[in-house]
């Protein structure tokens, strides 16, 4: 019977557990290997199905589906699988339990050492006939390599064999690539290991010109250590730009990433957390881009970011509505095009920001039951959205429905409505006051304020504007000062040829002409 290394799988909700363990053994120097790692027991209930792990770590206590229930699913399909238990002092029955299912053995966390692992695990294997177990020392080079990645990966120091590496690894730069498959199409875990696969074919045709390695996958970022001359970075950058447009068409949910280029593997932590993982992050805010790369990315200029609740506040209890939108939607804005914001922030923000404009509307008495009732809509959505556009998107739809809240509010009444319009543009109209201009100061929509215009005075809008113009200008005219050509801009007429045309319009007259006659009966009056 062949030797072979013994493949465990580590299942444990804690990622800093995993890690230690990962990391406690010299796993292959001692005859194992770890093959994959789980957060619950359904999730690794398919990767027992996948992988064919000899012996399964697993904890007790996890959320979905707790150790206890696993280790019983496992043992009545999987008899032949090893089960040990990871458990702490106060978990004594939940053990027991565990026992009766057939476990193997248990460890105490707390008292949780390499030679006590090491020996559980020996004597957990030599449960497995099937296996013989590799003597200590006997795992072959490629698997140190990718032993050390890891470790370097997780933070941990490595012993670097300077020999082995040159040899796995023998030029002067690295870089990280791979893609963000969160949004891919078939968003299954077979889909993604086929990505893998096919990427991994990819790679091992530049084999002349670079060295690489896989790197743990992450949920779904999967990720390649790439090891090449540092004149060729470029190269990589073109060649990621080519397959990402490839394969836009056939999975538009899929994004490429480039990290920065370093030379020491010891930065690998650092680039992979820092550089390589944020990229994934950067999606959000470019939920269009197929590939993004961190030497190419243009930091904005240095904008606030602290939104001014105070100022907001005090621009909405003073009426000021549109401006107080205005700085809302532009600082949001300038947030949104930011890559460096905090995903989980910005989200918090528009969220919070809901939740205080419906307070601070109730507290104006403005009527907020139908808020109330579609901001949890809002919210929930702010939460689930995959981008900042959709995000905002969220928010501008608020907005727009506390616009109507107040517009509801602040609509005018019958003739006393109809007495406020008729005075704010009597004290405008030598402005250029339009349709628009007056529904935004009363908070309305301008089809409503034409349509309501219409059924409370004679004449429409724009014709009693004109109409109340002309006859301020009437005035002005038969007065001997100002000069005509100064009375259009007075009475509100940018363009004084339009402003002769409407005169003549309803008066018959030209400017000059009514002048004219106006001062030949003056004087055959006083004559």
């Amino acid at each position: 019977m062949l030797a072979e290394l013994c493949r465990v799988l580590i299942v444990d909700d804690e990622i800093l557990v995993r890690q230690g363990l990962r990391h406690h053994l010299n796993w292959e120097q001692e005859g194992f290997v770890i093959v994959g790692e789980a957060s619950n027991g359904k999730e690794a209930l398919l990767m027992v199905e996948q992988l064919k792990p000899h012996i399964v770590i697993t904890d007790i206590v996890m959320p979905v589906m707790d150790g206890e229930e696993f280790t019983r699913i496992v043992k009545s399909h999987h008899p032949e699988v090893e089960v040990v238990v990871l458990s702490s002092f106060g978990e004594f029955n939940y053990v027991r339990s565990t026992f009766q299912s057939g476990v193997a053995d248990y460890i105490l966390k707390p008292k949780l050492e390499a030679r006590e692992l090491l020996e559980v695990l020996r004597r957990t294997a030599e449960r497995i006939p099937a296996l013989q177990l590799a003597a200590p020392g006997e795992s072959s080079g490629p698997a140190k390599v990718e032993l050390v990645i890891d470790k370097l990966l997780s933070g941990y120091e490595a012993d670097i064999d300077p020999v082995l590496m040159k040899e796995a690894l023998p030029y002067n730069g690295f870089c990280l690539v791979g893609v963000d498959a969160k949004r891919l199409t078939a968003g299954d875990k077979s889909a993604v290991n086929r990505l893998r696969e096919r990427i991994s074919a990819e790679l091992t045709a530049y084999s002349d010109r670079m060295a690489w390695q896989p790197l743990p996958q992450d949920g779904k970022l999967v990720g390649y250590l790439l090891n090449l001359d540092r004149s060729g970075f470029a190269e990589v950058k073109h060649t990621v730009k080519s397959a990402a447009a490839l394969t836009a068409e056939r999975e538009p949910g899929l994004c490429w990433l480039v990290s920065e280029p370093f030379t020491n593997l010891r930065e690998l932590q650092r680039i992979y957390t820092e550089s390589f993982k944020k990229l994934a992050g950067y999606r959000f805010f470019y939920p269009k881009r197929n590939v993004l790369i961190h030497s190419e990315l243009q930091a904005p200029s240095e904008a606030e970011h602290r939104f001014n609740l105070n100022q907001f506040t005090d621009e909405m209890k003073r009426g000021h509505y549109d401006s107080a939108f205005a700085y809302l939607q532009g600082h949001v804005k300038a947030l949104a095009g930011d890559h460096r914001v905090d995903v989980f922030e910005f989200k918090s923000l528009l969220g919070n920001l809901i939740f205080n404009i419906t307070v601070l509307l109730g507290n104006l008495e403005v009527d907020t039951k139908d808020l109330e009732e579609a901001k949890y809509r809002y919210l929930r959505g702010i939460e689930e959205a995959d981008d900042a556009e959709t995000a905002v998107g969220l928010l501008t739809a608020f907005i727009g429905q506390v616009e109507e809240c107040l517009s509801a509010r602040q609509q005018p009444a019958g003739s006393s409505g109809m007495k406020k319009l008729l005075d704010y543009i009597a004290e405008h109209y030598s402005e250029p006051l339009t349709l628009t201009e007056v529904a935004k100061h009363f908070h309305f929509n301008p089809s409503y304020l034409s349509s309501y215009f219409a059924a409370h005075n004679k004449e429409g809008f724009n014709e009693y504007v004109n109409r109340l113009r002309i006859a301020r200008a009437e005035e002005l005219l038969r007065a001997q000062e100002p000069m005509i050509s100064e009375i259009s801009g007075m009475v509100g007429y940018s363009d004084h040829s339009y402003f002769c045309k409407v005169f003549k319009k309803f008066t018959g007259l030209s400017p000059s002409q009514y002048r004219k006659q106006h001062l030949g009966q003056k004087v055959e009056r006083e004559t």
